[in-house]
């Protein structure tokens, strides 16, 4: 499992299972704006698992939420991007 540069919190400890949570959390968002049920079923990680993830990358505005409940969960653009390898 690779790890996702935004999964790293700057406001938290980040222990290695959190940080690899979260990086699944950030790559099911990366496809597609969804709710928590939706991510925690293609995260493999159990609901309140995903919501506690959720809220902590909420605190670091690394992701946001959207409408009523059931909210949908996004991408800011905010936190460390991926470095892509450019060919010349």
């Amino acid at each position: 499992m690779s790890v996702h540069p935004k999964a790293f919190l700057s406001h938290k400890r980040n222990v290695r299972e959190g940080v690899s949570t979260r990086s699944r959390v950030i790559m099911v968002l990366e496809r597609k704006p969804s709710s928590a049920k939706a991510i925690a079923e293609e995260a493999g990680i159990s609901y309140s698992a995903a919501l506690h993830h959720l809220r902590l990358l909420e605190e670091e505005k690394i992701v946001e939420r959207e409408g009523g409940k059931p909210y949908v969960w996004r991408l800011t653009g905010v936190g460390q991007l991926r470095l892509i390898d450019i060919k010349a």
